[in-house]
């Protein structure tokens, strides 16, 4: 166990769809995710550019970009999280679920504070 310094609160996901096959999710974290329903999907598998699309789409991003004099957040590592979430749902097919919520995001890196896999009965 470590002490984690608190960054930008994501959650980034991965679902087994019975009809699309992996669909993977981002969004920012606490509030954003549970209140506004801030977040995006996509079916997998999708490209780097796909990944930060999905960012991007979002009504919270300007905050990974940084304001009230905050650093820009690392939004490549997160187009990475996404990739490799959705990666290993699609390989893996006893995985239903795997989300890491939240995925704290520095304004270089990230860190997974809690992660959950569903297994498929």
């Amino acid at each position: 166990c470590e002490m984690v310094p608190k960054g930008v609160e994501t959650i980034v996901g991965s679902r087994r769809d019975p009809s699309f096959g992996p669909i993977v999710l981002f969004g920012l974290g606490g509030i954003y995710v549970e209140v506004m329903k801030d977040v995006s999907f996509r079916a997998f598998p999708i490209s780097k550019r796909e990944a930060m699309e999905m960012i991007g789409e979002i009504r919270s991003f300007p905050i990974l970009l940084g304001v009230r004099g905050e650093k820009k957040k690392d939004i490549e590592s997160i187009s990475d999280a996404i990739i490799k979430i959705g990666e290993v749902v699609s390989r893996v097919p006893e995985i239903s679920d795997f989300e890491i919520n939240p995925l704290f995001v520095y304004g270089r890196g990230v860190k997974a504070v809690d992660v959950k896999i569903i297994l498929s009965k």
